[in-house]
């Protein structure tokens, strides 16, 4: 059984989608969360959810590809709480369209959030994680982190960055004793995927389970890595896809 209670966490992308999911799931297991994203009205209205619910929690707007947002957001959690147990880096953007159609904002725009936004996180967090003996951390990777796909080359590259920048941190911090791991899902049903219609039967025919995910499955594979269930995991890219990268 995953116990979590007052573990204090910390969510990015916590607005919507896999990281509001996700923040629901932690507080079931009995943690304070503090979520973070661009979207205010979201964050605030998951925060008053939580709340509702019996959990302690907070949103703070922050823009995850600005440095200050982020040490702010963070320094936010250590005022609140006196400390950071677990991080969930999930904030993400897509662009897409072909590579030539890219444009060197669209391809900033998708690295600072995706991969530089997850740099800022962990180089803000690990900090207080040494000082109070330890932590884990998760990242959002992707199904496209670990192959490629077409028309989508600055999400695929970001992807793949969070990977390496994962298994890095595992590596870096594991004496230390904070496990780093990512978690690749595949399609899910949130807005960034935008599904609707034919394209999510065209998703689901490419899923071995013939359907995609729903945001709260792939919340309690982040849980569960957290947890101390998963005390030896470390350095790994977790995929939850519904058997789409065993075809």
């Amino acid at each position: 059984m995953i116990m979590l209670r007052d573990k204090v966490v910390f969510v990015t992308g916590g607005s919507s989608g896999i990281g509001k999911a996700t923040a629901l799931e932690f507080a079931k297991h009995g943690a304070h969360l503090v979520l973070a994203d661009i979207d205010i009205a979201g964050g605030e209205d998951t925060a008053e959810h939580l709340r509702k619910l019996g959990t302690e929690a907070i949103f703070v707007r922050t823009d995850v590809s600005q440095e200050s947002d982020v040490a702010e957001a963070i320094a936010l959690v250590i005022t609140k709480f006196g400390r950071l147990d677990m991080a969930f880096n999930n904030a993400g953007i897509i662009h897409r369209g072909g590579l030539e159609d890219c444009s060197e904002k669209e391809w900033d725009m998708v690295m600072n959030v995706n991969l530089k936004g997850i740099w800022l996180c962990m180089k803000h967090e690990v900090p207080h994680m040494l000082r109070q003996g330890g932590g884990v951390i998760v990242n959002t990777a992707s199904t496209y982190g670990l192959i490629g796909a077409i028309g989508v080359s600055s999400y695929v590259a970001s992807k793949h960055g969070i990977i390496g920048l994962t298994k890095a941190a595992a590596l870096e911090y594991g004496p230390r004793n904070i496990r780093v791991n990512a978690i690749c899902p595949s399609a899910t049903r949130t807005p960034l995927l935008l599904l609707d219609g034919d394209k999510e039967v065209m998703w689901a025919e490419r899923h071995p389970l013939g359907r995609v995910a729903m945001p709260g499955e792939i919340a309690q594979a982040v849980v569960w890595l957290c947890s101390d269930a998963a005390s030896f995991v470390t350095g790994l890219a977790l995929p939850v896809d519904g058997g789409f990268l065993s075809q």
